[in-house]
């Protein structure tokens, strides 16, 4: 979800990712572990998914009612009472430079980037998920946040 930015894709993402692993569990090897090689699925998924967005645009599908007519609920944000209407707006502008920030990255610079600060993982383990060395990884999160850094500027 938080490389998808979208509860439809990463539906369709989590389902063709489990597809996959069910259709080839067969050819797992364990030289890394089972939750490493789940991840790479996981991933290579989600830039493909992210790769066709780029190629073709798509607006979400409306739903007729019985009535005829076109539910565009979709279109509207859910709002709930906020205790901070002050706070919850600051907490809005913060999240929307960060993912206009997350946006300039290319996608392995915001896979690697996401995997290391949302998820918590290790440089070595994303670099197996990558299919490339600990250092790589490495080389492309300083590239991220150094972006991110230029990104959010005053924030930082």
């Amino acid at each position: 979800m938080n490389l998808l930015r979208s509860p439809e894709d990463a539906r369709d993402a989590y389902q063709e990712a489990f597809l996959r692993v069910y259709r080839n569990i067969h050819s797992f090897r364990f030289d890394c572990s089972f939750y490493t090689w789940l991840y790479r699925i996981v991933t290579n998924v989600c830039l493909d998914h992210l790769r066709k967005r780029k190629t073709r645009r798509e607006e979400p599908a409306s739903i007729e009612s019985a009535e005829g007519e076109t539910d565009r609920t979709y279109l509207f944000e859910e709002t709930r009472a906020a205790a901070d209407p002050e706070r919850n707006l600051q907490n809005r502008e913060l999240g929307e430079r960060i993912s206009t920030a997350l946006a300039q990255l290319t996608p392995r610079e915001r896979m690697v980037f996401e995997l290391r600060h949302y998820q918590g993982m290790r440089l070595r383990a994303i670099g197996e998920i990558l299919e490339t060395t600990e250092e790589a990884a490495k080389n492309c999160l300083f590239r991220a946040t150094q972006k991110m850094r230029a990104g959010l500027g005053d924030l930082v």
